[in-house]
């Protein structure tokens, strides 16, 4: 299966993308939902073939053995790729720690993979009923949901993170966010801001930072 695997680039070196690691990262091809703010547009199409062949990313990190601690698998979205699993497998086997960020839209592939993985960052990109108006796809809310649910009770270390701007929701509603995260258990969440063409940028008041930040025991801005 890994020899269908799609990949659309590969960072060499990262410090950022794994927490605690020197990590290399594989961005999948593909991806299903349309956001506004996407920050890799090239990765989106499903039926674009890979740019870099399987065999050739396994041969750099037979290279990296020792060097690197960890590959994150990253997109477009990962899970889309049937040959994931066995993608990981055969990380793993190098001796790699393996890292996943995925925006949770097939809650049953990341459940399957969540034993293999060492790491995960789960995209939040909405409260759960605006999800709609973020993805371009009905009920996408409701899957992430579901995969924030199998995140947390497999014990995986794993932050989620959510993408904000006035353009995208109300501050109130990025509050009524922290705090269902935090009553769902999430207790390491990231806040990234981004600028929404046509819409001014702006940032949470300090005070606003201050709330979101008492609910969890990390929270950072990005």
């Amino acid at each position: 299966m890994t020899g269908a695997l799609r990949v659309g680039g590969v960072t060499r070196l990262t410090t950022i993308d794994f927490p605690g690691r020197l990590a290399a990262v594989v961005f999948l091809q593909g991806c299903p939902w349309r956001c506004g703010y996407c920050q890799n547009p090239a990765l989106i199409p499903a039926d674009v073939p890979g740019s870099i062949p399987w065999d050739d990313v396994i041969a750099f990190l037979q290279c990296r053995r020792g060097l690197l601690d960890g590959v994150v698998f990253s997109g477009g979205e990962p899970t889309l790729q049937a040959g994931l699993a066995d993608a990981v497998v055969q990380v793993r086997e190098l001796g790699f720690e393996v890292g996943l960020h995925t925006a949770g839209m097939y809650p049953e592939r990341l459940a399957a993979l969540l034993p293999s993985l060492d790491w995960v960052g789960l995209d939040i990109k909405a409260p759960f009923d605006l999800y709609d108006g973020v993805t371009g796809v009905p009920a996408s809310g409701a899957k992430v949901r579901d995969s924030l649910g199998h995140l947390l009770r497999s014990g995986v270390p794993h932050e989620c993170r959510t993408t904000w701007h006035l353009g995208l929701f109300q501050i109130e509603q990025l509050q009524a966010l922290a705090a269902t995260l935090a009553d769902l258990g999430v207790a390491h969440w990231s806040l990234q801001t981004c600028r929404v063409s046509g819409t001014p940028q702006a940032m949470p008041p300090e005070a606003v930072l201050k709330s979101l930040g008492e609910r969890f025991e990390q929270f950072s801005l990005r």
